[in-house]
């Protein structure tokens, strides 16, 4: 009998549903997960237990809200939360109460969830790294921003949490820490209260255990009317390397590969992709990302400079060399893009596409590369990583699924479809 931290996201719902599970002690299950782990682990910018407690309570005593009802989550400490202190991963705002929950956590809390606190985060989810470690092995980088949530949720301290990403900031983690890792298509989750980086990009993305586990979530805060997800097997897929394959360590080559030859073993055809606006298009992700960052993080840069770190204070000083005029050139080039990756992925079901370079790296003090991230990013559409491979120390190595923008439920159905074959 699994204890109830272990239960996945979709089987804990169920027995809270029919009663076997209540939600006080799932979370009570959680926090002492945590207490356990997090010494070693240290996933969390602040937590709440008396709170969490509090509010799995309120659970047990109301009918159901919602897809997410008793269920706890982790928020990333960039999303605001009125309860809870939210420090944006920068010493400027240690201990900064925001007025209000930014709309995600809303409209998690209105399905049901349970907040349990505040995962760390890069500052103000740059590159700047936190303190938080891989749970496989505490002397590698659990990767960045997302650095808490999918330490957490590997680690088993919470089924759910929310990441966001605006190059490679929650599937690269994901990658890392051998969670399912899902940025949807741009706007699809409300970023009202999410503390901007670049707002061209900056997309609220999902950590969970399964796939089934990140549909439950995307439905709760999409609107979606069915939580539950068919398998769907994919007619064509099409396997690009990138123009930045050489990035690519010999554990995600064998990935690659291997799923490949599995999913076409299964009878879909897999067709070669040559993308070379993706070389352009992840460049185009860090000229958008200095630009933005230079007027979102103004105020900071002026006013409280000497708190930033350096690597951020090159960021905002580089973008700050460019005129407004070129980041609108920035942006119209953006939008051009957009357009000719929807017409690629219109001749597919899915990308297949790695996640990751390799493993997670040694040390913490670099997050690792976003090199195979940033163009998808930049272009909008959804993606998902599923834990496939491990690398020579041990450490997982994902694969990623690119689908057509806004068609994020059939996404999902592809990647649960892929998971049962691959994972």
């Amino acid at each position: 009998m699994p204890e109830p931290f272990e239960l996945s996201a979709s089987e804990a719902r169920r027995k809270i549903a029919d009663g076997s599970l209540t939600s006080e002690i799932l979370t009570a299950s959680c926090l002492e997960r945590i207490k356990e782990r997090e010494p070693s682990v240290q996933a969390w910018a602040f937590i709440s237990p008396r709170g969490a407690i509090e509010e799995a309570r309120r659970r047990d005593r109301e009918p159901s809200r919602g897809l997410l009802h008793g269920l706890p989550i982790g928020v990333k400490d960039i999303i605001d939360t009125a309860d809870m202190a939210t420090a944006y991963g920068s010493p400027i705002y240690r201990d900064h109460r925001p007025a209000g929950d930014a709309a995600c956590v809303i409209r998690a809390r209105t399905a049901g969830a349970v907040v349990l606190g505040k995962t760390h985060t890069t500052e103000f989810a740059w590159v700047h790294p936190t303190v938080t470690r891989n749970p496989h092995n505490p002397e590698h980088t659990p990767g960045g921003s997302s650095s808490g949530s999918a330490a957490g949720v590997a680690d088993l301290m919470m089924p759910l949490a929310f990441a966001t990403q605006t190059g490679g900031s929650t599937l690269r983690p994901a990658s890392f820490c051998g969670i399912v890792g899902f940025k949807p298509t741009f706007d699809r989750y409300d970023t009202r209260g999410m503390k901007p980086l670049a707002p061209a990009t900056d997309t609220i993305g999902l950590h969970a255990r399964l796939v089934t586990d990140v549909a439950l979530f995307d439905a709760a805060l999409s609107g979606e009317n069915e939580a539950t997800l068919e398998p769907l097997p994919p007619r064509r897929i099409g396997l690009c390397r990138t123009p930045m394959w050489s990035s690519a360590e010999p554990a995600t080559v064998v990935a690659l590969s291997d799923a490949a030859t599995a999913l076409a073993a299964e009878g879909t055809e897999i067709v070669d992709v040559e993308a070379e606006e993706l070389g352009v298009l992840a460049e185009l992700n860090l000229l958008l990302m200095r630009g933005q960052a230079a007027r979102t993080l103004a105020w900071e840069y002026a006013d409280r400079r000497d708190e930033i770190s350096k690597a951020a204070r090159d960021l905002i000083a580089r973008g700050a060399e460019l005129s407004s005029a070129e980041l609108r050139d920035a942006e119209a080039e953006q939008r051009r893009h957009i357009a000719g990756i929807d017409h690629l992925l219109a001749d597919y079901d899915v990308i297949l596409t790695p996640s990751a370079p390799g493993e997670a790296p040694r040390g913490l003090a670099w997050a690792g590369n976003s090199v195979f991230n940033r163009a998808w990013t930049t272009c909008h559409v959804p993606c998902i990583t599923l834990p496939t491979a491990r690398g020579p120390s041990g450490l997982p190595v994902g694969i990623q699924l690119v689908g057509r923008r806004g068609a994020d439920r059939k996404l999902l159905a592809h990647a649960l479809w892929a998971e049962q074959r691959l994972t």
